[in-house]
């Protein structure tokens, strides 16, 4: 499933490789005065060194995208040339958003980062905040804030409420009683209108939709709204044969008040819910595939799902839409709620896998064909849901893996609240999910 795309250097570059960039990276730390230079420096040279060692005991451990000698090498990395990430030192472009940098062993060790993106629970249910297992210990260099446990997202979730208010706010506009919305009969008219001249700023898209993960960068050649927007994600057939799939990689997520050993209370229950809903009120062919995949080795769970899913998707050629559904795990003081249609409803975050990390750029071996298609989908998903459910959704969540999101064109991962929030809440979160679902595949204004 995985090509292994290694560059092996020559035996007599190998060899030559460390010694002399330990001496030069030392010749430089002595002379330079720069502080912040030498910092740099250190880093980078650090870096240098350590792949340099890989690069002669374990070849296959580091990939290179071109030939280079070992002096520009370490030029390359000491003084990036333009359009390496910037940061507060001025170096490289101002329009990508610059993240920090991690150390990747292996192939292995990327399946396994992976599959640790949502935080783990310990027995009693109660969130891991010092990282999770093989990681590199700092759970704030790993993770979302949310996963992470950062105590700033009931800030950042109150500072998104005040961009959609921002937003131009359509008159005459009332809430569904909760009546109506007991029909799951849709949204009614927009709440609020993003201005495509707004859109197509890009700080003003990240800043507003966009949270990038700090092991990765992106920039305005990838997201940018006519790219975004210009995409067609409607659904192509009718529901004689099936359409959409729902499937779980992390089966074994629950909740609040989730009954142990009872799927219909875990995420599972919560897929099942969707998939009802799409089925009878809007008339989609929705498979709901509810293999486990995380049981006893959960860091794993991408690679072991890969097979079925690709099986299913064989069996089922006319699936366009596969969604992959979560509950992310959060600070035990966080609450990830929003009244929607007078219904506590669990906040949902679509996340995006780039194939890319800032140290290694774009990763071969977890390539991604349709990484485009998959940030039009979630995107469209997201606009739709700040204009007729403010409030509903987090920031879109950027990350550096893949997330299998390289089987089909729309492919969502979709975090459905945390372990914080009840079941009901849960649920109540398939109402307008379906809804947007709805608008976004079959183009309904």
């Amino acid at each position: 499933m995985y090509a292994h795309r290694y560059h092996r250097l020559k035996k007599k570059k190998r060899k030559e490789a460390i010694l002399p960039i330990l001496a030069v990276a030392a010749g430089f730390f002595l002379m330079t005065g720069n502080t912040r230079l030498t910092e740099r420096m250190k880093q980078h040279g650090t870096i240098a060194c350590y792949q340099a060692v890989l690069e002669l005991y374990l070849p296959g451990a580091v990939l290179s995208a071109k030939e280079e000698t070992w002096w520009e090498g370490l030029t390359e990395r000491l003084f990036p040339a333009e359009g390496t990430p910037s940061g507060e030192d001025g170096f490289g472009e101002p329009e990508h958003y610059r993240t920090q940098i991690e150390s990747e062993l292996s192939y292995e060790d990327i399946l396994a980062r992976e599959a640790a993106d949502e935080n783990y629970l310990d027995e009693n249910g109660n969130l891991i905040e010092n990282g999770n297992p093989g990681e590199d210990g700092n759970p704030e260099e790993n993770g979302n804030p949310a996963e992470s446990g950062n105590p700033d997202e009931n800030e950042n979730l109150a500072r998104n409420e005040d961009i959609a208010k921002d937003a131009v706010q359509e008159t005459g506009t009332s809430q569904q009683t909760a009546e109506s919305l007991g029909r799951i009969g849709g949204a009614g008219e927009k709440k609020a209108v993003y201005p495509r001249e707004k859109l197509n700023d890009f700080d003003y898209l990240m800043q507003t939709f966009y949270q990038v993960d700090n092991t990765t960068t992106i920039n305005s050649s990838q997201l940018n709204a006519d790219s975004l927007l210009g995409k067609d994600v409607r659904l192509s057939h009718d529901a004689t044969t099936p359409q959409i799939l729902i499937y779980h990689t992390h089966s074994q997520e629950g909740y609040k008040d989730s009954v142990p050993g009872d799927a219909s209370t875990s995420v599972v229950g919560v897929g099942d819910y969707l998939a009802r809903i799409l089925t009878e009120t809007y008339g989609f062919s929705v498979i709901h595939h509810k293999g486990e995949y995380d049981v006893g080795d959960r860091d794993h769970a991408y690679s072991r799902a890969g097979p079925a899913l690709e099986k299913v998707l064989s069996e089922n050629p006319g699936i366009e839409v596969v969604i992959d559904l979560h509950r992310d795990g959060v600070r035990e003081d966080t609450h990830l709620v929003s009244d929607v249609n007078g219904k506590q409803t669990a906040q949902i975050m679509f996340f995006n896998g780039l194939s890319r990390t800032t140290q290694m750029g774009d990763i071969d071996y977890l390539y991604n064909p349709y990484i485009a298609d998959n940030l039009a989908i979630s995107f469209q998903m997201q606009l739709k849901a700040a204009e007729y459910y403010p409030g509903l959704t987090r920031r879109i969540y950027l990350k550096g893996y893949r997330y299998n999101m390289h089987y089909c064109p729309k492919s969502l991962l979709i975090e459905v609240g945390a372990q914080t929030n009840t079941v009901e809440e849960a649920m109540n979160a398939m109402e307008p999910l379906a809804d947007i679902l709805h608008k976004v595949l079959t183009a309904q204004q």
